[in-house]
């Protein structure tokens, strides 16, 4: 061995940028606004339109004020929300098209359409014309979103195919339409949607129940299975509106099993942590209270003042945390929102 031994060259150091930064600044206002905001909207929708139902009942006028003040404070959070999606396909109207590339779009362009279905029944005691405008809008518009996610659905990648809880809202959500045609005297036509959309539910249903026995749903997707709670719930009260007693205490108390399967399988439908899609469980909820206080009795006014309590803090603190999201920059880029 030699006395001198070469010095060991030195290694430079190799420079590894840090990831990107998951808030992203976009250039230009509201260039990312996420439809991920708005089944957050449809709860609060469903919960101020619970407390009116609540306020209904024998005894409980002087709480009316409570469903008209959160009624009123989220048809102007609509209504800006609104706003700021619309100046994406005002600057490019094929942002529309790339929303429905991800399930959180699809969920929640729908839910924007619903919204404003809901925003009819908020208004309806109030502006019974404008209101009846808005929900014809709203169902033509559905439609449409229906048939773009149903293209986008049959063209995509055969393994995106499978049936999901979102097709509830894409083509049961017409049934929030009665709640308001049947008070202003459209009773044919909410009658007309009632039967069609149980059909498309069921089958749903079913076939949702079948590939869940085939597969387990990722955890990120799971709090999407609480919408099957929704048509079960919205067929209930639309049932005793109709004038249907014994097939509204029916599905009411299928809603409610649900719900209840749902809550027992808590750790698992929430395995994921907090996420936007935790918005999908709060119009589900406050249906469910809705539907209680329809067609169940006396009972049913006891569960729905327990539901009623429980949707109240839980739906705004979802709302609130997803709308804390979208101000801090962050919701956009968790929810894959197109980029105007």
């Amino acid at each position: 061995m030699p006395d001198n031994p070469q010095p060991v060259p030195s290694v430079k150091a190799r420079h590894f940028p840090p990831p990107p930064p998951l808030v992203e600044k976009t250039p230009g206002l509201w260039r990312r606004t996420p439809p991920a905001l708005f089944p957050s909207v449809m709860g609060m929708f469903g919960l101020g339109l619970a407390w009116r139902v609540f306020a209904l009942q024998p005894g409980l006028q002087p709480l009316a004020p409570v469903g008209e003040a959160i009624l009123g404070a989220v048809l102007l959070l609509y209504a800006f929300s609104l706003v700021a999606w619309l100046s994406k396909p005002l600057r490019r109207p094929k942002v529309v098209i790339d929303e429905l590339h991800v399930l959180p779009g699809r969920a929640g362009m729908v839910a924007l359409v619903l919204s404003l279905v809901l925003s009819a029944s908020a208004l309806r005691p109030y502006a019974p014309g404008l209101a009846l405008g808005l929900v014809y809008l709203g169902m033509v518009s559905l439609f449409i979103i229906g048939a773009l996610i149903t293209w986008k659905v049959g063209s995509g990648p055969k393994e995106g195919r499978g049936v999901t809880p979102v097709f509830h809202l894409t083509y049961v959500g017409y049934i929030l339409a009665p709640q308001t045609l049947i008070p202003l005297g459209h009773i044919e036509a909410a009658r007309v949607i009632f039967w069609l959309t149980m059909v498309g539910a069921v089958a749903i249903w079913i076939a949702s129940l079948l590939q869940f026995l085939r597969r387990n749903p990722p955890a990120p997707l799971r709090p999407l299975m609480a919408i099957h709670v929704s048509p079960a719930a919205l067929f209930a009260s639309v049932a005793v509106m109709l004038g249907y007693p014994l097939i509204g205490a029916g599905f009411a108390l299928f809603a409610l099993v649900l719900l209840v399967v749902f809550a027992g399988s808590l750790r698992w439908l929430l395995a994921s942590g907090f996420s936007p899609l935790w918005g999908a469980l709060t119009f589900p909820l406050a249906a469910t209270a809705t539907a209680s206080f329809l067609a169940l009795g006396v009972a049913g006014l006891w569960i729905g003042a327990v539901l009623l309590a429980l949707a109240s803090g839980f739906n705004l603190y979802v709302a609130f945390q997803v709308y804390k999201s979208w101000a801090k920059g962050e919701l956009g880029a968790k929810t894959n929102a197109a980029i105007a």
